[in-house]
């Protein structure tokens, strides 16, 4: 028989080492069975941090330029990565070569994404050791391909993507962390009829759409969960009476796909300003939000039981 299931889920912490912390420490703190991270894990930008001199170092932080200490050195790290970036330590004439070589920069990012999200790894096969939660941890459109192996080498840690995962309580997981197209052409974007295809060959694998959850990194199309600013090709926002315009911006394959599939609920994010919860015919769908630059976990406790549905909900920051 069943039991009710209590689900944390968070998503689009773009890097934030705070974050990452909070949603490992989130399982036992909120007594939730399972975990899931719902995209958007990694970084988007590196700070150097350059040693001018023996002991001193200068760095842009925010927009300000900070000059301090090997004392100061830690806290100037933690600060970065808290916010989501990439501090990196290194000499002036390392500066100058990442200037002057793109593949440079890309190869650097490869090594901070990959030291990262191995100590994340680590951490949380530590936190969670000796509890039965499960934790998963999906990659979103604006993650490099590569982070797929590293989600995947964990004992303790599930990478859900493009597959089903049995969860607790006769529960499956259908996960797809791409999107559709956006401005900012990221790594895993795709034309709405192959979304609609990937996840329909995804989807087509349960055996009880009624207790299946989605977990889909691009909200619905028009379903108040996915409002932004709309932007021009050069990414301006587009104008309108003097003001800029907001309408939805998610994916009609992700519609589509829900309202066929109609699944127990749906776990979005990728539109950051947009938290709430909607109704796509039976199926709820929510999208909690993100506020990682600031260190904050926007969150979602949902308990759900097979067969029965959703039995409560919560959104959660901290």
């Amino acid at each position: 028989m069943s039991r009710p299931i209590k689900l944390f889920y968070a998503t689009d912490i773009h890097g934030s080492e705070r974050c990452f912390r909070k949603f490992i420490n989130a399982g036992q703190f909120y007594g939730a069975d399972v975990l899931i991270m719902g995209g958007d894990v990694t970084g988007k930008m590196i700070v150097p941090i350059v040693e001018e001199t023996a002991g001193h170092f200068v760095a842009e932080i925010f927009g300000r330029t900070r000059r301090f200490g090997e004392d100061e050195l830690p806290k100037i790290q933690k600060l970065v990565g808290d916010a989501g970036n990439y501090a990196a330590r290194m000499q002036p004439d390392e500066l100058e070569e990442l200037h002057a070589d793109p593949a440079k920069v890309q190869a650097a990012f490869k090594k901070l994404m990959s030291e990262t999200v191995t100590r994340w790894l680590d951490f949380a096969e530590e936190r969670l050791a000796g509890t039965q939660i499960v934790c998963l941890v999906s990659p979103g459109n604006d993650d490099q391909p590569f982070i797929d192996d590293l989600l995947s080498s964990s004992d303790r840690v599930i990478n859900p993507e493009g597959r089903v995962v049995v969860l607790p309580g006769d529960l499956e997981l259908v996960s797809l962390g791409f999107s559709n197209r956006t401005p900012w052409d990221s790594p895993r974007e795709l034309d709405e009829p192959e979304l609609l295809a990937r996840i329909d060959k995804i989807a087509d694998q349960v055996t009880r759409p009624d207790r299946t959850i989605f977990n889909l990194h691009v909200p619905p199309k028009d379903s108040s969960l996915d409002e932004a600013i709309i932007l021009n090709a050069d990414l301006s926002p587009v104008i309108r009476n003097g003001s800029a315009v907001v309408g939805g911006v998610g994916s009609t394959a992700v519609r589509d796909a829900i309202e066929r599939h109609q699944p127990l609920l749906g776990l979005h994010g990728h539109i950051h300003e947009s938290r709430g919860l909607a109704k796509v015919g039976r199926t709820t769908v929510f999208n909690p939000g993100s506020e990682y630059s600031d260190g904050v976990l926007r969150g979602l406790i949902v308990t759900v039981e097979a067969g029965k549905g959703i039995r409560g909900h919560q959104f959660v920051a901290g």
